[in-house]
């Protein structure tokens, strides 16, 4: 029996045990996924000792680790390392190679929900590991991008990286998370993407942006799929505009994650009604 983790901090919101271990049952495969919290201070000397073990076979990786996690790996695939970001650990005989699933699944549920992502405009809240891959994979499409972030700092480094990629076809620009720069960016935006953790279990009540901002004539896709209708979701419907939950880009990721593992392709729709049915409800 092989092990694989959930490692972050804190992680008894996530429900990619529930998928994973329905996926691993269904195939008949022998492994197990565990969620792990880990804290910063104690990355290192899990990631030095513990992962390295022949009994695991990988990890996915959540905040706040994507970034800092880089630095205990043996090998960072080429995207990973173009993203700055890992999501996803392989072990393999001892040896740690990261990767980066966040991005394809992202851009994958975005177009199940919106259609060709060619030459749209889109505002990115967050400047983190999530805001890192799904910016690189958009950047490739989209017309313009405008990262918010409250630390303003954060959102230019990461539009100066995306800027500097040979792929980059994008306008990016980087703004402070403050109303009125929101209020412009959402005017002229035609999807909005919340890479931020606000409105996630147990602080259901927060959101990134106030509903009164939204247009109906928008896309907005909260990252946030635990639960399944945040309140920036449920202010957004309110607003007449479209939504889409992180449910699929958590599937259509760990997916991903799961043939790195094992080689073995995932019952993707399986693995969707299983979070579904724990978290209650149905969503596109």
């Amino acid at each position: 029996m092989r092990v694989c983790y959930l490692l972050g901090y804190p992680v008894g919101h996530s429900m990619s045990a529930v998928m994973h271990n329905a996926a691993f049952e269904e195939l008949g495969l022998e492994y197990r996924y565990n969620l792990r919290g880990v804290s910063p201070a104690k990355l290192g000397t899990f990631m030095t000792g513990e992962m390295r073990d022949q009994a695991v076979g990988g990890a996915n990786v959540t905040i706040p680790h994507k970034v800092a996690v880089m630095e205990y790996l043996d090998e960072v695939d080429r995207e990973a390392l173009a993203i700055g970001a890992v999501n996803t650990i392989v072990n393999q005989d001892g040896s740690l190679k990261g990767y980066n699933t966040d991005g394809r699944g992202a851009i994958r549920a975005l177009e199940d929900a919106y259609g060709e992502l060619e030459d749209v405009k889109a505002v990115i809240v967050g400047a983190g590991g999530a805001a890192r891959a799904i910016g690189y994979h958009l950047s490739t499409k989209a017309r313009r991008i405008t990262i918010l972030n409250r630390t303003q700092s954060r959102a230019e480094e990461l539009a100066a990286h995306l800027s500097s990629m040979p792929d980059c076809n994008a306008s990016v620009e980087p703004a402070s998370l403050r109303r009125s720069l929101l209020e412009e960016a959402l005017k002229k935006a035609d999807i909005l993407i919340n890479t931020t953790p606000v409105g996630m279990i147990p602080d259901v009540e927060g959101t990134p942006v106030d509903g009164s901002l939204i247009r109906p004539e928008i896309l907005v896709f909260d990252t946030v799929y635990n639960p399944l209708r945040t309140r920036l979701l449920r202010e957004a419907e309110e607003a007449g505009a479209r939504t889409l939950s992180g449910l699929r880009m958590l599937v259509y990721q760990g997916a991903a994650a799961f043939k790195l593992w094992t080689g073995v392709e995932p019952p993707v729709e399986l693995m969707y009604d299983a979070v579904t049915e724990v978290l209650g409800g149905e969503q596109g």
